[in-house]
């Protein structure tokens, strides 16, 4: 079987390193979405070593911080499942009190028409998780 995230076919790519990639997720009931990736094919944090965790989670960090700052979210969820694909990745998504789905999850029924956002630009997204990664 081949891992989706593995073969990275189609991502909008907005930022990578040695070790990770952040993707732009298309998804128009949550704009803004990203996906923060290991380039290893592993599939739990505990696969990882100490200092490759905290790395990840700088990532994540990161995203969450630009996405924060670009779209003044009423918050982000976090997710790592890997059910459907057992390859380590997070999930980064905005949400307003105003989308299709709040409060409940972004995968859970549907409250609602929602209010569509406008996403950063990608070129704004990449470079502000760039700078965060700096920070």
């Amino acid at each position: 079987m081949t891992c989706p995230l593995c073969s990275r076919s189609g991502e909008n790519l907005l930022w990578e390193d040695a070790h990770c990639r952040v993707i732009r997720v298309d998804d128009a009931d949550h704009p803004g979405f990203c996906r923060v990736i290991w380039h290893a094919h592993v599939a739990e944090m505990t696969d990882l070593t100490a200092a490759q965790r905290a790395h990840l989670l700088q990532v994540v960090f990161a995203t969450e911080a630009a996405l924060r700052a670009l779209m003044q979210p009423l918050k982000i969820n976090l997710a790592s499942f890997g059910n459907m694909v057992p390859h380590l990745h997070w999930h980064v998504i905005p949400r307003f009190a105003d989308d299709r789905h709040f409060p409940q999850p972004v995968w859970g029924t549907p409250q609602r028409d929602g209010r569509r956002h406008e996403p950063p630009d990608d070129e704004v997204l990449a470079a502000r998780i760039a700078d965060m990664m700096m920070a």
